[in-house]
């Protein structure tokens, strides 16, 4: 890959990872405007010889800004559920493994 190449695609992911990844279209509903709004990551690798390179986006809603008729601007964040249920399970696991442990040590003490 020759440095023109490499200006090339640094120049295409600047513009293609800009302001619109993370702010999305405005949308009108009523007298409110909403901005949907994400969280993007980029990653990136590199090789040497024959193999290598790499890129990866992740994006994730992060809320919306919604504008009323007369200014006022108030952030709504996005919920993820999935998320929440996740970290209900491994506390629950954390729990059960904890008193298991306990039980075990209980029941193993001398008389």
């Amino acid at each position: 890959m020759t440095d023109d190449d490499k200006a090339d695609v640094l120049a295409t992911l600047a513009d293609r990872l800009g302001e619109h990844q993370v702010f999305g279209e405005p949308v009108q509903q009523g007298s409110t405007t909403l901005v949907p709004v994400a969280n993007v990551r980029l990653g990136g690798g590199r090789g040497r010889g024959d193999v290598g390179r790499g890129v990866g986006v992740v994006a994730r809603p992060a809320g919306a800004f919604s504008v009323s008729a007369d200014g006022t601007v108030a952030w709504h964040p996005a919920v993820n559920v999935n998320r929440i249920v996740w970290g209900g399970q491994l506390a629950l696991a954390a729990v059960l493994i904890t008193v298991a442990i306990a039980f075990r040590r209980t029941r193993r003490a001398p008389r």
